[in-house]
């Protein structure tokens, strides 16, 4: 297939000709599949699970699933079944989890597969909801716990991630308790447990991971997929199809040296690239470095398992996340070639307790030793906060994961195509950030103008002119020759912060879609019509452009103009009303209609099974879907009430605690409301119990790449203590969070003296759900810790979070608390 695409910039100043950006025809070899060396493949009812250099493929058809880490010991089990239900409303497919060896054997021979430990109760409880699950078996995994996960007895014994016989005597073990949890959940069982990954971020012999692999396999673990991370290089090669090599990429990271904003090479996770391998992931241990993709690269499906969903911060470094990182790096990806986009992490936790030691990385050790983490708090600033708060790159990635499942496919099949003139280098934003990804047909169109802590400027009088190849569904369509497109009609401002992908030569059920300015989103059948949502792209009027030949459009809404070969709507505003109306000429009882949300109401798109049928919803309150029942937790300042909009409407009435549930007509959609259900936020008293002490000496770690040290827990003696005046009619039925608004170094929250949760402060408020520690809470009362942090402290903080100090040498304030109440209401 060939692809040639030119994008025309006009410089609105100059008033110059259009700057012409050409790629030249590419040809893409066949897809690849017979050579991967996976496990088996069918499941006992038949389903097929398998991959080839493009994708992954489940049941004959091309899958792009979207992949999110939950790590189970760092959860509650009694909490598990709603968190992984909230994945998979937001659009997880797979759900990946480490299993960290010193969870469970931190005394040699004393195994702990119990309470928040039991991997068999995640996995099939996953499995229950709907998720696929891959296990993460280490034996070495990183996850900023302590020795990356090795128990301290392994570490002792030296000769550790290697093929040294008494490390793979243990490490064979803990393979074998592993594939004991896991008897009867693998796919091949009829269960969720599609695949394993073996080591992480393992850079010696291949034949270590290859030994890994036999020691699985031999153990039970057959599955259809083997993977490893796709960094750093291994020092010899591994044979092709072995293990399937997954990527990843991070906005900013909290292990770098460097105390300032944006060091190495963050900047390039915001530009289209085909490089797979990212430069700046664990470079603490790996050291900054140019980096290249393994030769046989092409030959294996892009997937991803580390795109940041969040960020932790270190001691040293406080990452203050904004959710536009998140999504910006995500659509890079696809832009780039991924298919699948796999989150490290989708859901935050806290580390559980241990017999012997605290569990959180630390310069204090001897292993894995290179930065500090909170003792407690592995919340990451992710989609899914460590008390279940849900969070904004939550909505941002779901509008994603809905188009890949209804794309997914198409996308897969399609190469990328990457400008002539690219931005130079981190200096270079100017230049337009784009990326075409197309079938020679048909394809999709990505531009990113966002790049973490930088405004970009605007991209003025923008036009893309894309030559495809013959045989497109872009008119004109001549037999043996190219087809020439140019969009919008007009040009376009591409805004500060904006990241966008348009579709072209799109099929919509029958229609083909010349080009939109719109974002698609999902679609639906239902009513005798296939209704096709898109998003707006802000600042950008919306136009739909169709083969008058083939097509008849109705335009409900918005500016109509023909001519011998094309239809184009202009103008089109967004709403939740039908803006078009199309039918094919040849089928003229086929009927599709679209639907062009607002960007704010895209956001608030959801798809789940209700009232024994598919359906999609409309709500601004977080939703999640179970036993064909949905459930609306109220979030502040959406209603006064808990409301979903839906499409299609049930026939049958909708009753709550005995009484109707209010319903209306919401443009296409039917608006229902669940009165006397509505989130709450409440100002909490406090009050100062002890001064803050003498100022603690910050000291720096005895480590290869010293930083800064977190503080102990005898420095906490000198922290500013406040007691927390709770409401006393506070109803933890409804999972309040307590916000603790502060400024300081570190803090702790303890309840009746039980240290719950720790912070390291970035900006950001403190949260504790509090229906989790509600045995706690009745013993005891809770108090906030806080020490003073120092003026010319040597830690990097982001600008928006460092405090005016003025003539104080220190600041330990806590400003103010609220409760904040997320009651729930099922439908």
């Amino acid at each position: 297939m060939k692809l040639a695409v030119l994008i025309l910039l006009v410089s609105s100043s100059l008033m110059a000709a259009p700057l012409t950006i050409s790629l030249a025809p590419r040809a893409d070899a066949p897809a690849e599949s017979a050579a991967f060396a996976m496990g088996t493949a069918k499941n006992p009812s038949g389903s097929t699970l398998a991959l080839d250099s493009r994708s992954l493929w489940l049941d004959g058809r091309r899958w792009t699933p979207a992949m999110g880490e939950f790590h189970y010991s760092r959860y509650p089990a009694a909490e598990w079944r709603n968190e992984l239900l909230k994945m998979k409303a937001g659009g997880i497919d797979l759900v990946a989890t480490y299993v960290f060896w010193i969870h469970h054997e931190e005394i040699e021979g004393q195994w702990d597969w119990s309470g928040q430990r039991d991997l068999r109760r995640f996995v099939k409880t996953a499995g229950e909801v709907g998720l696929k699950v891959i296990v993460r078996c280490g034996p070495w995994c990183h996850g900023e716990v302590r020795n990356g996960g090795l128990p301290d007895w392994i570490v002792a014994r030296g000769n550790m991630r290697s093929d040294d016989p008494g490390y793979l005597a243990s490490a064979t073990r803990l393979y074998q308790q592993i594939a004991a949890q896991l008897g009867g959940l693998l796919w091949k069982e009829g269960g969720p447990v599609i695949g394993i990954q073996l080591e992480n971020e393992y850079g010696g012999p291949a034949a270590h991971l290859l030994t890994l692999k036999r020691i699985a396999r031999e153990a039970g673990l057959d599955v259809p997929i083997y993977t490893r991370t796709g960094w750093p290089a291994l020092r010899t090669p591994m044979p092709f199809g072995e293990i399937i090599p997954l990527y990843g990429v991070y906005a900013e990271g909290f292990w770098d040296r460097e105390l300032t904003s944006m060091p190495g090479n963050y900047w390039a996770g915001f530009h289209f690239s085909t490089l797979r391998t990212d430069a700046n992931i664990a470079n603490e241990a790996l050291g900054r470095r140019d980096v290249q993709d393994a030769p046989d690269v092409a030959r294996y499906p892009y997937l991803t398992c580390e795109i940041g969903g969040g960020m932790m911060s270190s001691y040293h470094r406080r990452i203050l996340v904004d959710s536009r990182d998140i999504e910006s790096t995500t659509l890079v990806k696809l832009g780039s070639g991924s298919v699948s986009p796999g989150y490290y992490m989708y859901h935050g936790g806290t580390n559980p307790e241990a017999k012997l030691t605290t569990l959180m990385e630390s310069q204090a050790t001897s292993l894995t030793n290179w930065n500090d983490l909170p003792e407690k708090n592995y919340d990451f600033q992710a989609p899914l906060g460590q008390y279940g708060q849900v969070r904004p790159q939550y909505h941002s990635l779901r509008r994603l994961h809905l188009f890949l499942h209804e794309w997914g496919d198409e996308l897969a099949a399609t190469s990328v195509s990457l400008p002539d003139v690219r931005p130079t280098g981190r200096d270079d934003v100017t230049t337009l950030r784009w990326a075409a990804r197309a079938d020679g047909a048909s394809g999709f169109l990505f531009v990113n103008n966002y790049e973490r802590s930088r405004e970009l400027p605007p991209k003025p009088d923008v036009q893309f002119t894309l030559v495809l190849a013959s045989g497109t569904r872009v008119p004109p369509a001549d037999s043996g020759r190219s087809a020439r497109l140019t969009f919008p009609s007009r040009p376009i401002t591409v805004a500060p912060s904006a990241a966008f992908f348009w579709p072209f030569g799109l099929d919509l059920g029958g229609v083909t879609l010349t080009y939109a300015t719109a974002q698609p989103i999902t679609q639906i059948i239902a009513d005798g019509a296939r209704t096709v949502f898109f998003a707006e792209t802000p600042g950008v009027p919306a136009e739909f452009a169709f083969d008058a030949r083939e097509t008849k459009v109705e335009a409900v809404r918005g500016e109509m103009t023909r001519d011998a070969d094309r239809i184009l709507v202009a103008a089109l505003p967004a709403g939740r009303e039908v803006a078009l109306v199309l039918q094919p000429r040849k089928t003229p009882d086929h009927t599709v209609r679209i639907v062009l949300l607002s960007d704010a109401d895209s956001r608030a798109l959801w798809k789940g099974t209700w009232h024994g049928g598919e359906r999609v919803f409309l709500a601004h309150d977080n939703l999640s879907f179970a036993t064909d029942r949905v459930r609306i937790e109220s979030t502040p300042g959406t209603s006064t009430a808990a409301t979903a909009s839906v499409y299609p409407a049930p026939a049958a009435k909708l009753r709550v605690n005995g009484a109707n549930v209010a319903s209306e007509p919401d443009g296409l959609f039917t608006r229902f409301t669940s009165r006397g259900v509505q989130s709450q936020i409440t100002p909490v008293a406090f009050e100062l119990v002890r001064a803050p002490g003498p100022l603690r000496h910050i000291q720096s770690a005895r480590t290869q790449q010293p930083v800064a040290a977190a503080p102990i827990d005898a420095d906490f003696a000198d922290a500013a203590v406040w007691r927390i005046q709770l409401p006393r009619d506070l109803d933890l039925g409804t999972n309040p969070l307590l916000r603790l608004h502060y400024v300081g170094d570190v803090a702790r929250v303890s309840i009746g003296g039980t240290f719950v949760t720790d912070d390291f402060y970035n900006g950001n408020a403190l949260e504790i759900g509090l229906r989790r520690h509600a045995d706690l809470l009745r013993a005891g009362e809770l108090t906030i810790a806080i020490l003073p942090l120092q003026k010319g402290a040597p830690i990097f903080f982001p600008e928006s979070a460092k405090p005016e100090f003025e003539d104080r040498p220190a600041v330990a304030e806590l400003q103010h608390v609220e409760v904040v109440t997320r009651p729930e209401v099922e439908l």
